[in-house]
């Protein structure tokens, strides 16, 4: 049996990478990629040349039993996204939930994602928290929001530059307007932004600013003291 490793890559600035993610990318038998043309720029940064193979969200049901085959014939595959940690928000999920089913080792490293930084940059607390990753753009985006309105942890949502008004705007309808927020944008990259404060601040500051770039929205929580009677 080979072994699928599940390897960060930056989700910014290219440091952002372990020396054993680049030695598993250098010896690996294949390297899926979401997009080899992203994937690809990042292994010739690091002169690495290595078979790369497309892996993503349209393909990995027809593509995966073939992935396992090669792994069951002692072939050692990396999992790559083109940001962060496979599985979040991305591709990688499925082959790794197929890999455990047949006694497959799956090793996932450490590394880069957007979350952690977003969520311990806030100043929210982050001894406790839940990921809810991309709201439903349409259907049931309402009914999970309203399922979060009695959540006391600290919330971590990824949104487009796109929705990030309206979504702040829908929060305020359902958590009100004074819940504190802070919206992190371009994490590790150069114009990297905190923008702090409750609903209704950052929602003027985003209303005169126009958001751009990757955006991690982290939510406080319901204060249960300060409802308290």
């Amino acid at each position: 049996m080979g072994t699928l490793y599940i390897i960060p890559t930056p989700v910014g600035n290219m440091e952002d990478i372990t020396m054993r993610a680049l030695r598993i990318l250098k010896e690996a038998d294949l390297v899926l990629a979401e997009d080899t043309r992203t994937s690809g720029n990042l292994l010739r940064h690091y002169e690495i040349s290595n078979h790369l193979m497309a892996h993503h969200k349209f393909n990995e049901h027809g593509t995966t039993s073939g992935i396992i085959e090669r792994l069951k014939a002692g072939q050692n595959i990396a999992l790559i996204s083109d940001a962060g940690t496979p599985g979040i928000s991305d591709p990688g999920f499925f082959l790794a939930r197929e890999a455990a089913r047949n006694d497959i080792e799956v090793i996932t490293l450490p590394g880069a994602t957007a979350c952690i930084p977003a969520i311990v940059s806030s100043g929210l607390p982050c001894d406790r928290f839940c990921f809810e990753g991309f709201l439903p753009q349409k259907k049931g985006r309402q009914t999970r929001l309203e399922s979060l309105k009695e959540e006391t942890r600290t919330m971590v949502f990824y949104e487009s530059p796109y929705r990030l008004l309206k979504t702040l705007k829908q929060f305020a309808e359902v958590f009100g307007t004074d819940r504190q927020v802070s919206v992190a944008r371009e994490i590790s990259k150069i114009h990297e932004e905190h923008v702090r404060g409750t609903l209704e601040e950052v929602i003027a500051h985003f209303e005169e600013t126009e958001p751009r770039g990757e955006i991690v929205i982290v939510l406080a929580g319901k204060d249960t003291k300060k409802h308290q009677v």
